[in-house]
């Protein structure tokens, strides 16, 4: 199926690992040119070595490496992408950061700070160093991946379920500034995500409560799920990338679901 994406430059940021490598393995395979971001260097070269595995030397990707709580840095990163792959066409705002799992009054403020910078003010640093570009082009995709925390909450999990909730409120906001100038916006909320950070977490909470094994926790999960599964990773990529379509245009200002119908 041909989704309109050759030659379209995405960036994508916690690419190094994860849903986000999935994602750029999606977009490469539709002919776009993929930045890579991601503040772990390593992490940046494996997912590029995987993109070049995959689509020769006809795939076209750069290093994005870049710390995306620091404004300055994003600047820097986009106008880098610009020069190598052109200016951004689709911005893909993932990378996120779970640092402790405990109830809100115990939580290390310093540790709630470091979530809401990573996931909330990085998406609004390089959402603010795109979208200008997209305007002036007249077409443009920003996708966010907040989560289902962000609608049910969590008690041990404050600050990133407040952070994606923000997220979720920002996409609103930048879809309505961005709808009279070809700039779709929306979220995606996914439940657990079987990947290596899903199933760590799983597995750090079960641990926490010291009242069954992680792979307990993930049977359970998939169990009481109506699916009876957990989602892949390339679920995630096939929805971002279907967004992007040009007969998605209409599709803006959402926050899609996908949790196999589940609320988490």
């Amino acid at each position: 199926m041909d989704l309109e994406l050759n030659g379209k430059t995405v960036l994508i940021t916690g690419a190094g690992s994860g849903m986000g490598q999935h994602m750029a393995l999606g977009f490469a395979a539709e002919g776009a040119k993929v930045a890579i971001n991601d503040i772990n260097a390593g992490g940046v070269a494996e997912t590029l070595a995987l993109l070049r595995n995959a689509g020769g030397e006809a795939c076209e990707a750069c290093d994005a490496t870049a710390d995306i709580t620091d404004l300055d840095a994003v600047n820097a990163m986009v106008d880098a992408v610009a020069a190598a792959l052109g200016g951004i066409d689709i911005l893909i705002n993932n990378a996120a950061l779970l640092a402790e799992h405990a109830l809100f009054l115990e939580t290390d403020p310093a540790a709630c700070e470091r979530e809401i910078r990573v996931i909330l003010h990085g998406t609004m640093h390089c959402s603010r160093a795109v979208l200008p570009g997209m305007i002036e082009r007249g077409w443009g995709r920003i996708i966010n991946i907040a989560s289902t925390a962000a609608s049910v909450g969590a008690e041990t999990s404050a600050a990133y379920c407040a952070s994606k909730a923000a997220v979720v409120g920002l996409s609103r906001c930048v879809a309505l500034e961005g709808a009279p100038h070809g700039v779709s916006c929306n979220a995606i909320s996914p439940g657990w995500v079987e990947t290596k950070f899903g199933t760590g977490w799983m597995t750090h909470i079960a641990e926490t409560a010291e009242d069954r094994t992680g792979a307990e926790y993930i049977d359970e999960t998939k169990q009481t799920n109506p699916q009876k599964r957990m989602i892949q990773p390339e679920e995630i990529g096939a929805l971002a990338v279907f967004l992007c379509r040009d007969e998605a245009f209409g599709i803006t200002m959402q926050d899609i679901t996908v949790s196999a119908g589940s609320l988490w």
